[in-house]
């Protein structure tokens, strides 16, 4: 089988969940291709056996670039089993309301483009606090303190939970999802 793993990333850690999909793919005997979605203006490679994309949530919306390649490839991603990785950290918030929201994105998306995938997982990402800027990293650990997250702005600190990604990829894959 041919899976076609297809990201935007806006920090890094979509890119490198994608990544880890990717690998996980081929170990486990399947052959993978990733994609930047961002820097592709149309999906030009032959028909997959099976996709998975994954987009971050920043500030409550998906980056445009992946909502215009949905919107544009919707009927395309329809006709292929598809899955769907949503990356915020809004899904291991303390706030009930929080969680909510972050796994209600997807929906909003999917009613927007029109797209159907099998099956939609929402992973954690992380808290990059060296790559911030200055005023991004004092946001960012007002926040993480407010969530009651950490505040150790020195190093960055993940929070996506790997065996169970890997497993939501399993199930995919093996139609199960």
């Amino acid at each position: 089988m041919k899976i076609v793993v297809g990201y935007v990333s806006v920090e890094g850690q979509t890119r490198r969940i994608a990544g880890e999909i990717a690998a996980h793919v081929e170990n486990s005997g399947q052959a993978a291709v990733i994609m930047n979605i961002a820097e592709m203006p149309e999906y030009t490679l032959e028909r997959p056996d099976r996709i998975i994309l994954c987009s971050p949530i920043h500030a409550g919306r998906y980056p445009s670039a992946f909502v215009d390649f949905v919107h544009r490839e919707a009927e395309w991603l329809n006709a292929v089993p598809s899955a769907f990785v949503s990356v915020t950290l809004s899904i291991i918030s303390e706030d009930a309301e929080e969680r909510a929201a972050a796994r209600h994105y997807p929906q909003q998306l999917l009613a927007e483009t029109g797209w159907k995938p099998k099956a939609i997982h929402d992973a954690a990402g992380a808290l990059r606090f060296t790559e911030y800027d200055f005023f991004k990293r004092w946001m960012m650990k007002r926040i993480s303190r407010a969530e009651g997250g950490p505040v150790d702005t020195a190093r960055d600190h993940e929070f996506t939970d790997w065996p169970k990604l890997y497993g939501f990829v399993d199930a995919f894959l093996s139609g199960v999802a």
